[in-house]
């Protein structure tokens, strides 16, 4: 049974508040620019008044994706449309695992995940086919958040070429309204945000937004 990363928010503040949840980017090889998108946005009004708590959940099992774009990511607009994703693993020290995949783009596709040779460990390893310019494809690091498989955070893949890619196990909580696949700037929207890092092995973190704005934490197992 796979894992599920749950984040739970309160918000103490008077007024609804908006509020999105995004992902530290991946560490990337074969690439440039990352970008990030925004994975999950939603209202939530006032505990005292409501009752109501906002819960955003990702699964812990790694997927590749590519996505196919009318253009270079643009902050406030859509990453892209096309998409596919595949379940992978992460290479480990030593030993085989499921950790590359090649992409196709004509169909749009991710082959069944093999053993890849000299993927870094801790990280899994797309290959992109031939392909001619203006086409624009983003590959990266994908998650299944609250049901839906979305592209996290990624890079724009070059033809021919290899792209390594180490997730980072590290979600924020923002208030404002970024539409989950908007691509956003994670340097701007991490300032002052809630970090939540999972890396230690936690499943469950509750998140308070205070009345006076500031943020506290509460870890549940």
């Amino acid at each position: 049974m796979s894992t599920l990363l749950t984040i739970n928010v309160t918000n103490l503040e008077s007024a609804t508040q908006q509020f999105y949840f995004f992902q530290q980017p991946a560490i990337y090889t074969g690439g440039a620019t990352v970008y990030s998108n925004s994975l999950f946005s939603s209202s939530l009004g006032n505990y005292a008044l409501t009752g109501s708590t906002l819960t955003f959940q990702v699964n812990m099992q790694f997927y590749a994706g590519i996505q196919q774009a009318h253009s270079t990511p643009t902050i406030g607009q859509t990453s892209g449309y096309l998409s596919a994703s595949r379940a992978i693993d992460l290479a480990p020290a030593s030993g085989p695992a499921n950790d590359w995949t090649t992409a196709s783009v004509n169909p749009l596709g991710l082959s069944q995940p093999t053993n890849g040779n000299g993927v870094q460990p801790g990280a899994f390893r797309i290959t992109t086919p031939t392909y001619s310019p203006p086409a624009v494809y983003n590959v990266g690091s994908a998650v299944e958040v609250n049901g839906g498989i979305a592209l996290s955070n990624f890079v724009v893949a070059n033809p021919s070429n290899n792209t390594d890619c180490q997730p980072v196990l590290i979600y924020y909580v923002q208030t404002g309204n970024f539409t989950p696949g908007t691509v956003m700037s994670f340097s701007a929207s991490s300032v002052n945000a809630a970090v939540r890092d999972f890396t230690g092995g936690h499943s469950i973190i509750n998140v308070t937004l205070n009345a006076d704005g500031s943020w506290g934490q509460q870890i549940i197992q």
